[in-house]
């Protein structure tokens, strides 16, 4: 079963940066798609930022486009999250996700093709 564990959320003021990690254990993720996820209290869960497999394509939200960068290191078995110039809006609780590439071959922001979800982690933007 492949398990995933988010860490590296945390308080941060407007502005700031913080790096979210995704491990997996269980199973290499060389086979799966990773996408990252949140949502904000009252809100509906958006995709952020996916990765592929091979990691030779992203897919990012328009409104942190140049601000977040997905990547994945595969000896570590890891994918991250690079969030800079963070603003309030992007106050939520972040999740990552993996996807068979049966099932997203490239990437995705859809959730619902994401069958393996970590438990989260809060990221707060205030001052």
């Amino acid at each position: 079963q492949l398990q995933l564990v988010e860490s590296g959320g945390g308080l941060v003021q407007p502005g700031g940066s913080l790096r979210l990690s995704c491990a997996a254990s269980g199973f290499p993720l060389d086979d799966y798609a990773i996408g990252w996820f949140r949502q904000a209290p009252g809100k509906e869960r958006e995709g952020v930022s996916s990765i592929s497999s091979s990691g030779d394509t992203t897919s990012v939200l328009t409104s942190v486009l140049d601000r977040f960068t997905i990547s994945r290191d595969k000896g570590k078995n890891t994918v991250y999250l690079q969030m800079d110039s963070l603003k309030p809006e992007d106050t939520a609780v972040y999740y990552c996700a993996a996807a068979s590439v049966t099932v997203v071959p490239g990437v995705s922001l859809v959730g619902d093709q994401y069958d393996y979800w970590g438990q989260g982690t809060q990221v707060t933007v205030s001052s």
